[in-house]
């Protein structure tokens, strides 16, 4: 799979809504180095697709971030998205992990939601029970606590790429086909993962419902961009203090700061330490 791609698309004449998410190059970035094991990988992978559908929708610019913590194997999924669609992604777990259902991977846990939107003062964090066997099963629980819309996602990932198919049934929907839910809901049941990762989103919705009408809106892509950033690694040395900093300096001969979230590692050595706590700070005003 080559493209990063976000495809809305709405069933106009029943008033559901969706999407689909095919995933290739960004996501292969996200993994690249990191020697997840495979389950682990393909919860990480299906989040991510899921993060882009909520993320797309929102009615405002800004920035989502999911955690999916648990007391199993995998203690950690975090996925952060933003306006521009910039996924970043990682995956706290144990070497040795066996397949299994995400909610058997992870255990007994929690959902944790961060929104942060230009309009608003300081972040809003929404916490719920993880409930449900799958990542799907999980996020369509959460949209229907936070949206109160029946929701199905429909998900797989693979270490080349990642994909889904997302629907919404609006509130409209009943008034326009009593029965266009469940057909449609039937129909997307069908699909499979290999039609999922090799299909583009237009072969795709045409082989689902092919006696639809599917308006289909501008498609989108998907980035992974994560650019070096040493004004906010000096300023979380500086955080620390000189006493510390040195400390782990004459240990380890140089200062490591990893930033998990983006996949990079900044070293620093002596003399890059000593122009830090050398240099004036900025000043705020």
């Amino acid at each position: 799979m080559n493209e990063d791609v976000l495809q809305r698309f709405l069933l106009d004449e029943l008033d559901i809504r969706g999407a689909v998410v095919r995933l290739g190059p960004a996501w292969r970035q996200i993994v690249a180095d990191r020697h997840y094991p495979e389950p682990v990988s393909r919860l990480l992978g299906e989040m991510c697709v899921t993060s882009l559908f909520i993320t797309e929708a929102l009615k405002q610019s800004g920035r989502v971030t999911f955690q999916l913590r648990g007391t199993g194997p995998v203690s950690l999924l975090v996925v952060d998205c933003d306006e521009r669609l910039n996924l970043r992604a990682l995956a706290q777990s144990v070497e040795d992990i066996e397949q299994g259902t995400a909610r058997a991977l992870l255990g007994d846990g929690q959902l944790v939601l961060s929104l942060d939107l230009s309009s608003m003062r300081q972040p809003w964090q929404s916490v719920v029970p993880l409930e449900g066997e799958g990542i799907g099963d999980i996020f369509e629980h959460y949209l229907g606590l936070s949206e109160q819309l029946p929701s199905r996602l429909f998900l797989t990932a693979t270490p080349e790429g990642a994909a889904g198919l997302f629907l919404q049934k609006l509130p409209s929907a009943d008034t326009r086909d009593p029965d266009g839910w469940n057909r449609v809901e039937q129909l997307a049941t069908t699909v499979t993962d290999d039609e999922l990762i090799s299909l583009s989103p237009d072969a795709l919705l045409s082989r689902l419902f092919p006696e639809e009408t599917v308006r289909v809106f501008e498609a989108r892509s998907v980035i992974h961009d994560t650019p070096e950033d040493w004004d906010k690694v000096r300023a979380m040395l500086r955080s620390l203090g000189r006493e510390e900093v040195e400390a782990v300096l004459r240990e380890q001969g140089a200062v490591i700061v990893r930033d998990d979230l983006a996949n990079r590692e900044y070293r620093l050595d002596r003399d890059a330490i000593a122009t830090i706590f050398d240099e004036t700070p900025p000043t705020l005003h």
